[in-house]
């Protein structure tokens, strides 16, 4: 840290008590009035260096004794106002990045200028502030954070732009070439990063020596320093995001599971805040980390992302940086875990658990990638305005340059069908979800980005199990969804067995599990007790082989029930769909409404008079013979 002494006694330190001792000296006939402090002095010194109280006292008609001035708006307060009158009365007073904004307004408040004397206080100040201040690292965080108290004055001596931009082209530069002014002596504690990795420490040597630092600042001065830095067109996107993070970290509050919000730091100059102000603080915060956000994909995790969209969430962030980062998580969408897309609702239109409809805007977000933007506005499921903030103006060509020149991979496609599956089975175990939405979430994966729904059928199984009120209807509806033909042999098993599912669904499992052991040449082993016995009563022999089948056609049915894999006259594949529907139709007729359990369910199946054994049995039976004819 670098300090200057001002005045004409070197060897002597004065403390706050020095201007009213020298006023002893002195024949005192000038009472000074500071914020409930009062100075005893005599005017020549004063006078003779401060053009404002020239003014006042030849305009003041007083004639007592002791003429009175009071100065209750006086910039810095009383100790400003002493380092200007011990510098009057010729006592040395010590300059340092602490105090010299604060003493650079109050001489500019008390007019101190060349035009009243040469070498007055200004010229000093601001020889030392440009050539010592300016010049070192520590330097100019210190001054630039002493400005908050003084904003106004600060602005208009531009000493706020000034710092910032002293500390910008050290940024930009090589650390090497920077004077850090002294060891910056931090917390005793461990810093985490938002995204849940310990964050660096202060090094010169590496890239990232200046990012805690700058963190220390209040956000506004965070903004437009972070603005000053970008501009400049040389820092990585990728450094920019790890300040970023560094400083969410640093001031934004833990947002737990359950949508609590937890402060961990207390919020610039926010120690007597209530919590509305602490909250409005948080979110102009948060708002203001979204703006700066780099548009390259690669800049900031797509964690983090979605640690800013809980806190978004909870916090009430506006509508444009909740769209924001939707845009940007749908960018990365394949990094995410189902933990980072847990996001709580706090939506008082419904009691769910999670925001299901902020989860599907971000799937939006990731299947548009590659596509123009649209048109017209599309439909929000947020209901979130279409209005942007100036920031995301500021940066939206070239975020859709980078949507365009990064659109979605096949294996992005299919991670990101995992991982919806994935949130399905977590987001089902909530009895407030609506099957609507349980649905539509599920029909945001194209057909080709499931290699299986084993995934997706355990997510319906745990949805009908905490939905025990489903009727018949729904529980069709929600099936709909899932394609038999690519359940594993586990899930097969485990779903010939859920007295949860419809029958129909059922007797798809036993009809492609069977013709895929059918098709392999095998036998069908293994299988449950009353499994076994349901194919026999449908004159399917599971211990005996079977002649492979042609897998390459499929059949067709008129609804999403479609049988395929099997090759076969077109006059089976219409007995086929019929029997299919009547035997929905007995499903819904036959079955009670308060449920069955899985004895009575296969004996019900068994005892459907024609339908699934005609289905089952004429295509074994033919396959047989042709085996036998060979």
């Amino acid at each position: 840290m670098k300090f200057m002494k001002l005045g004409s006694r070197p060897d002597t330190f004065y403390t706050a008590e020095a201007v009213r001792s020298v006023s002893s000296e002195v024949s005192s006939d000038l009472i000074i009035q500071v914020k409930g402090s009062r100075y005893l002095l005599h005017k020549f010194p004063l006078l003779s260096k401060c053009l404002r109280l020239q003014r006042i006292c030849s305009e003041s008609p007083d004639s007592s004794l002791h003429q009175i001035v009071q100065l209750p708006d006086f910039p810095g307060g009383v100790e400003a106002f002493e380092l200007c009158a011990k510098f009057c009365y010729g006592i040395t007073v010590t300059l340092s990045a602490y105090n010299v904004v604060a003493a650079r307004c109050a001489a500019e408040y008390l007019q101190m200028t060349e035009d009243v004397e040469k070498g007055n206080l200004i010229y000093k100040l601001e020889v030392f502030f440009n050539s010592c201040i300016l010049h070192g690292w520590k330097d100019s965080i210190v001054a630039l954070q002493s400005t908050k108290a003084l904003p106004l004055w600060s602005e208009d001596l531009g000493i706020t732009s000034r710092c910032i931009e002293a500390i910008a082209s050290k940024v930009l530069s090589h650390p090497s070439k920077v004077s850090l002014s002294h060891s910056h002596s931090r917390r005793a504690r461990d810093d985490v990063s938002c995204n849940g990795t310990d964050s660096q420490r202060h090094k010169s040597a590496s890239k990232g020596w200046w990012a805690e630092d700058v963190a220390e600042l209040s956000i506004d001065l965070f903004w437009r320093t972070m603005i000053a830095i970008k501009s400049g067109g040389k820092m990585p996107s990728n450094l920019i995001g790890d300040v970023l993070k560094i400083y969410a970290s640093r001031w934004l509050p833990n947002i737990s599971k359950n949508g609590h919000v937890n402060d961990k730091q207390t919020i610039p100059d926010s120690d007597s805040d209530s919590a509305n102000e602490r909250t409005s603080k948080h979110r102009l915060l948060l708002e203001s980390i979204v703006s700066l956000l780099p548009a390259e994909k690669s800049a900031v995790s797509c964690s983090f992302l979605l640690k800013l969209m809980k806190a978004a969430n909870i916090l009430n962030a506006s509508s444009s940086s909740k769209m924001e980062l939707a845009r940007r998580v749908g960018l990365q969408l394949e990094e995410a875990t189902v933990n980072d897309l847990l996001i709580p609702s706090v939506s008082y239109a419904n009691d769910t658990l999670y925001d299901v409809e902020l989860v599907m805007t971000i799937l939006e977000q990731f299947m548009l990638q590659g596509q123009s933007p649209p048109t017209s506005p599309p439909r929000s499921r947020l209901g979130f305005e279409r209005r942007r903030s100036r920031s995301a103006e500021n940066i939206d060509f070239e975020f859709q340059e980078s949507r365009r020149s990064s659109s979605a991979s096949h294996s992005s496609k299919l991670k990101v069908a995992k991982l919806v599956d994935r949130y399905l089975q977590e987001v089902a175990r909530d009895v407030n979800l609506p099957l609507s939405k349980f649905i539509a979430l599920a029909e945001t994966i194209p057909d080709f980005a499931r290699h299986d729904h084993d995934d997706l059928y355990r997510a319906i199984d745990i949805y009908l199990k905490a939905h025990p009120e489903l009727n018949k209807s729904e529980r069709k509806r929600l099936c709909r969804i899932l394609d038999c033909k690519k359940l594993s042999m586990e899930a097969c098993m485990h779903a010939a067995q859920n007295e949860l599912l419809p029958l129909r669904v059922v007797v798809q499992v036993l009809f492609f599990e069977q013709a895929r052991a059918a098709a392999a040449g095998g036998k069908v082993t293994n299988l449950p007790s009353n499994i076994k016995a349901l194919l026999t009563a449908h004159g399917i022999d599971p211990s005996k082989h079977t002649a492979p089948l042609s897998t390459t056609t499929s059949v067709h049915a008129e609804d999403q029930w479609s049988v395929s894999g099997f090759k076969s006259p077109k006059s089976r594949t219409s007995t086929l769909r019929m029997k299919l529907a009547e035997d929905d139709d007995l499903d819904e007729n036959d079955m009670p409404r308060d449920g069955i359990g899985r004895r009575s369910k296969f004996k019900a199946l068994c005892a459907l008079p024609t339908q699934p054994k005609r289905m089952l049995s004429k295509l074994w039976s033919n396959n047989r013979s042709a085996n036998e004819k060979k």
